[in-house]
């Protein structure tokens, strides 16, 4: 029988960085200073920053995320803590996004609020939550040319 211990992948340091950034929510403020810096790519494909506008003072926000999907023309994100999220709640008021990974900055976004079906898409989270979670997830295209 072979060892197991030699056949599991130990986890990079990327990783590792990330697990304890969404472990702990106020850390997940720490990368935004990099990220407006011009830093992002120090954080690969993983992480994507969203420049959102405020419900109600409609001064800029930031939150950094972790994409659960890449496509060729999209970027889904899940809201990790629901519709609470501040920055869901933002999204949602006002629909205005800017997303900054890797060595793409501040690029303007269309925000695509996905349903219920359309988030279960994403079901490996909601096992891992307990098969009951109800996570939605945002779907961010490049947004048309508004001249």
């Amino acid at each position: 029988m072979q060892d197991e211990t030699r056949t599991r992948k130990t986890p990079g340091l990327a990783d590792r960085i990330g697990a304890t950034l969404f472990a702990t929510p106020g850390l997940m403020r720490l990368p935004i200073p990099l990220y407006r810096a011009g830093g992002g790519w120090l954080f690969g494909s993983r992480l994507v920053m969203i420049e959102h506008l405020g419900r109600a003072s409609h001064q800029a926000r930031y939150v950094v995320v972790e994409v659960v999907e890449r496509r060729a023309d999209a970027i889904f994100v899940a809201s990790g803590f629901g519709t609470r999220s501040q920055w869901y709640r933002n999204l949602r008021a006002n629909g205005v996004a800017y997303l900054t990974t890797g060595h793409a900055r501040r690029v303007r976004a269309h925000v695509s609020l996905l349903d219920e079906m359309e988030s279960g898409a994403v079901g490996a989270m909601d096992a891992a939550a307990g098969g009951d979670a109800r996570i939605p997830i945002v779907e961010f295209t490049k947004a048309p040319y508004d001249g």
